[in-house]
This record gives C-alpha cells, sequence and structure tokens, in this order.
C-alpha cells in the first residue's frame, strides 16, 4: 500500500512542478490600465513654461472645449504652444488691449483641427487652416523647412517649431518661441479700408479778399475820372463856340 501510494506522488510530482510556475506566472502579470483621457493642462504642466498659456486657455474657455473634443475627434488635434517669454516679448497691452472675443481667435489661431507630425508639416499644402475664422472664412498658417527644422509664418511673425511636448494621434503640442500673430488682429490695414479723407474746404486768399474789397471804389474811382474828362471836354467845347461868336460880333 505504502509503495503503491509513493508511486502516485512520483507519477504526479511532474506534473505538479510544470504547472506551479504558469500559473504563478499568470496570477504576477498586471492587467493593462485603461486609457485615460488626454489631459492638456498636464502637457503643458511638464513643460513648466506655459503658465501664460494656461491662463489664456482657462480665461477664454477654450481648455474645457479642447478637452472635450480631444477625447471624440477622429482627425486629432496640433497646438502650437508659445512660452512664457513669448507672451513677455510682446509690446505692452498687445493681449489686454484685444476683447475678448479677440482673444479667443487668437488662441484658437494656434490650434488646428487636424494632428500633423513635424514631417507631415514639410509637406502640407498652405496655408494650414485653424480653428481661428473671422467674416471673411479661416484664418491660416504656413509652414517651410528643410531636414528636421520647420518654421511657421503667420504673415506678421515667423519662427522655428523646437521641441515636441507630444507628438502621438490624437494630439500633437510643439513649442514656439512667439506668439503667433494673425495678421488679421495684427497686420497693416489695407488703403481700402482707411476711410478717405475729407475734401478741403475752399479758402479765400487775402490776396483775393483785397481784391475783391478794392474793386468796388476802384470802379468808383474810373467811373468818377471818366465824368470828369467829358465835363472837361464839353467845357472846352462851349468855350470854343463862344469865343467864335465873339469874333462875328
Amino acid at each position: 500500500m505504502a509503495s503503491s501510494l509513493a508511486l502516485i506522488l512520483l507519477t504526479l510530482t511532474p506534473t505538479l512542478f510544470l504547472l506551479t510556475p504558469q500559473a504563478g506566472a499568470q496570477s504576477s502579470a498586471p492587467a493593462p490600465a485603461p486609457a485615460g483621457p488626454l489631459n492638456l493642462t498636464g502637457i503643458l504642466d511638464k513643460g513648466s513654461q506655459y503658465t501664460t498659456l494656461i491662463r489664456l486657455l482657462t480665461e477664454t474657455q477654450q481648455l474645457q472645449q479642447l478637452q472635450s473634443q480631444l477625447n471624440s475627434t477622429s482627425e486629432g488635434f496640433t497646438i502650437f504652444a508659445p512660452t512664457d517669454n513669448a507672451f513677455q516679448n510682446l509690446k505692452a497691452g498687445a493681449i489686454n488691449d484685444l476683447t475678448d472675443e479677440e482673444k479667443v481667435q487668437l488662441i484658437l489661431y494656434h490650434v488646428t483641427p487636424k494632428y500633423y507630425s513635424l514631417s507631415d508639416l514639410l509637406t502640407v499644402s498652405n496655408p494650414v487652416r485653424t480653428q481661428a475664422s473671422g467674416k471673411d472664412g479661416s484664418w491660416g498658417l504656413n509652414f517651410s523647412g528643410q531636414g528636421n527644422q520647420v518654421n511657421v509664418s503667420t504673415g506678421v511673425v515667423e519662427t522655428a517649431i523646437n521641441n515636441a511636448l507630444r507628438q502621438r494621434f490624437p494630439l500633437a503640442v510643439y513649442q514656439v518661441d512667439k506668439v503667433l500673430l494673425p495678421e488679421e488682429l495684427f497686420g497693416t490695414k489695407s488703403p481700402a479700408s482707411a476711410p478717405a479723407p475729407s475734401p478741403p474746404k475752399a479758402s479765400t486768399s487775402p490776396a483775393t479778399k483785397s481784391s475783391a474789397a478794392s474793386s468796388p471804389s476802384g470802379s468808383a474811382e474810373n467811373t468818377n475820372g471818366a465824368n470828369g474828362r467829358n465835363y472837361l471836354g464839353m467845357g472846352s467845347v462851349v468855350g470854343l463856340a463862344l469865343i467864335c461868336m465873339g469874333a462875328l460880333f
């Protein structure tokens, strides 16, 4: 009986030895973590130099809008993030002088409604549509460069894209060292849009006024002179006639 039990244990031991590591391996493997929603603020916070951009995104209520769209988009987004130094290098009042609507347009001008890698930006057809728009349609950005260097131009400023804070679909976030100023807000107004100057008022020169003032008296003097000459002539004729009559008598 004892020998039979020992034989059974010897037979089962290799099987138990083979099964035990597999069971242990399965129990120690971590379960895959569910993919959470993208956190734009967290991405910018890691860069530690985008406090002004985060503040403007919050004040214009575009942060919440972008977060919501990021989790439902099929095209993705590309965001160009100006650094704090970029905002500090603007002329005084450049941002504060904007209306609330213009601040929204400025923020949306830094966002394209499509995901672009850096290599994509070298081959895009310019201008690239942004989220900002006006009465004439969407406002665009122009890209150029070669190799690994990509430049972005607005028509007012041009700067290089220096660093990718994130470059994975559906979101790309790139650092820029200048605020992208749209021509529609910061460009020079065209002459056609400037109000036409009012025509100058007609003015009378001092010489004309002098001539006009002296004209009546001058006419009077001429008339008086002519009358005097007429009287003198008549007097001469009468005097000559009287002399002739005296000679006859």
